[in-house]
Formats: structure tokens, C-alpha cells, sequence
């Protein structure tokens, strides 16, 4: 763990969290509902996308520090953890975004096209130069095929059983894969798995505390994506070493 880019990750992400307020109380909104416009306490309308409070009532959008503690958290673990390799902007990325998806979809269980989709193509960027300046070309070609196998697990996961996934998490299935396949076939695997395993056993919890049933769906995205960090931060920088 890299001290110096730790603490810049975490300046990083208090100043990341805040720009995804505008953002995450926007898109925070049911299937089909038109993105927010208003603030939700005085209903002045909000014109900028990248907006911390109201202008008028002076009210935050969403619960204060929260986003912005999260954020710093995740790029302090993942600048720490990768530092100045190749692929760490790419992890940085994913990590912001992860912080977003994840807080939209406890918040409404749902993962929006409009993050997920221009990400799949941004990411995929990202490797390609991080493969570029590492000599990493066999990596990106992991990473690639690991986005479609992970995303195709999940596409045939839906079919299989309807309801249980939805079509936000088959992308960012596709988006985790990326990242995990460019660290290598392993790490993919277990990644994925440990998403599951989170998944269930806070599943088990709510069962426990009857605060979910059988029938209660989940959002999946959250635990997904811890997983996916967990098995980056195990990875290291494997994946920018192996050609």
C-alpha cells in the first residue's frame, strides 16, 4: 500500500463524491419516472447536472459527507493499492462510478442506463491506453473476453430465472468483468463469487431481522461491486505485469 497515493486518492474523493451528488439525486428515481429537476424541499428548479446544494433553499442533495467519505474510501484503497501502474486510472474510474451505481440502486434498485452504458466504452479506453503504455496488450484481450463472460453469465442468469437480475446489472456485470478480467482469470472468478456470497449472506440478515422475505428483491449492484474491490485490492497490480 502506497502511503502518498492513498492520502491522494482520499483528496481525490472527497472532491469526487461531492460532484456525484447532482448526479446520484437525479437519477435516484423509479423505472420509467423522469429524472429529478427540483430540489425536493423547496422545488427550485436545478439547471446544472454537477450540483452539490439548492441555490435557493441551501439544502444538500442527499445525506451530508456521505457520498464524499464513501468515495474517498474506495480511491484512497485503490490509488494505495495501485499507484502509479498503468491501470490505475481505469480502476479509479470504475471506482467513482461504482460509488454512484451502488448509492442509486439502494436507493431506488435500479442501475441506470445512462451511467452504465457510455462507461462500458470509457473503461474499455482506459485499459486500451493503460495496455499501451504497459506492454499489456494480453491483458486488455482478458479483459475484453472477460466483460463478455461475466456479462453473458448474468444475460443467461436473467433468462434463466426472470426477475431475479435486471438489465442494469447484466452491464455492469460487463463493467466488473472488464476490470477483474484484466487482472486475470482468478481474480474474475472470485470477484464474481464473492459478489454472490455478500449478496446472500445480506440476504440472510434481512431474513433474520424480518426485514425482507423470500420474495423481497434485492439490489444486487452494491455487493457486486465490493466484491469487485475486494478482489482488485487482493489483486494488486497483477494484471499490468502479465502481457
Amino acid at each position: 500500500m502506497n502511503l502518498a497515493w492513498a492520502v491522494a486518492g482520499g483528496v481525490a474523493g472527497l472532491v469526487a463524491g461531492a460532484m456525484l451528488r447532482g448526479p446520484v439525486f437525479r437519477l435516484s428515481v423509479a423505472r420509467g419516472e423522469a429524472e429529478r429537476a427540483a430540489c425536493a424541499r423547496c422545488a427550485t428548479p436545478l439547471h446544472r447536472w454537477l450540483v452539490i446544494r439548492c441555490g435557493h433553499c441551501g439544502g444538500s442533495l442527499g445525506r451530508p459527507a456521505t457520498l464524499e467519505l464513501i468515495t474517498a474510501a474506495v480511491l484512497a484503497l485503490l490509488l494505495g493499492r495501485f499507484a502509479a501502474q498503468p491501470d490505475v486510472i481505469a480502476f479509479a474510474f470504475l471506482g467513482v462510478l461504482g460509488v454512484a451505481l451502488s448509492a442509486i440502486d439502494v436507493a431506488v434498485n435500479r442501475l441506470p442506463d445512462r451511467l452504465t452504458l457510455p462507461a462500458i466504452p470509457l473503461l474499455v479506453g482506459l485499459l486500451g491506453v493503460a495496455a499501451v503504455i504497459g506492454h499489456s496488450g494480453g491483458a486488455l484481450v482478458r479483459a475484453l473476453l472477460g466483460g463478455l463472460a461475466l456479462g453473458g453469465c448474468f444475460l443467461l442468469l436473467a433468462l434463466v430465472r426472470p426477475g431475479q437480475l435486471g438489465g442494469g446489472d447484466i452491464k455492469l456485470a460487463v463493467l466488473v468483468g472488464l476490470a477483474l478480467g484484466w487482472l486475470g482469470w482468478p481474480i474474475l472468478i472470485a470477484g464474481a463469487a464473492l459478489g454472490f456470497l455478500l449478496a446472500g449472506i445480506a440476504g440472510l440478515v434481512l431474513l433474520a431481522l424480518r426485514r425482507a422475505t423470500l420474495r423481497t428483491q434485492l439490489c444486487f449492484g452494491p455487493y457486486l461491486l465490493a466484491g469487485a474491490l475486494i478482489g482488485m485490492l487482493a489483486a494488486g497490480g497483477a494484471g499490468a505485469r502479465i502481457g
